[in-house]
């Protein structure tokens, strides 16, 4: 029947030689694993009333206590465009605070209110849960971890270059 192929359905095309094939691409498998962690992320924060990137957001800020918006931004790999209505979002909920620095007005700190630190312990399974959904056990998880990192930073300078392979 020449309908649309299942999801994650092997293309029955065959590869050309210029590597033109959607099956072929790793961006693609690392899209559609993003996308399933999105989607099982979702369902664990619901209640906790958080998106997943206010999660990270939130589990950064937990972690140094206070940033700059331009600190957390680059952590987050975050633009400022996507970064401060996410803020607002979460200040307006109560859960964090952001202050000009009175010497320049440029820089912003951002920091956890009581409300969104008492928000950490209602997601605190939520890293053990997500392991689970993963099927990996903890090696194969620190070792994808760093084969990710690896590829992340293989890419960055790749990136900053001026050169692009023929």
């Amino acid at each position: 029947m020449g309908g649309e192929p299942s999801p994650g359905a092997r293309s029955e095309a065959a590869d050309t030689g210029d590597g033109l094939v959607l099956d072929l691409q790793l961006c693609f498998d690392l899209l559609k694993a993003s996308r399933a962690f999105s989607g099982v992320y979702r369902n664990l924060l619901g209640d906790a009333g958080l998106t997943y990137p206010q999660y990270l957001t939130m589990m950064t800020l937990w972690e140094h206590r206070e940033m700059q918006v331009k600190q957390l931004g680059e952590v987050l790999r975050l633009d400022s465009g996507t970064l401060s209505p996410l803020l607002k979002r979460l200040e307006a909920a109560g859960l964090v605070t952001r202050e000009r620095n009175a010497a320049d007005e440029r820089s912003v700190t951002v920091r956890p209110t009581a409300d969104g630190n008492a928000l950490r312990d209602q997601v605190r399974q939520v890293p053990a849960r997500i392991m689970a959904a993963t099927g990996l056990s903890p090696a194969q998880a620190a070792d994808l971890r760093n084969t990710l990192r690896t590829l992340t930073e293989s890419l960055d300078a790749a990136a900053h270059t001026h050169d692009t392979p023929d």
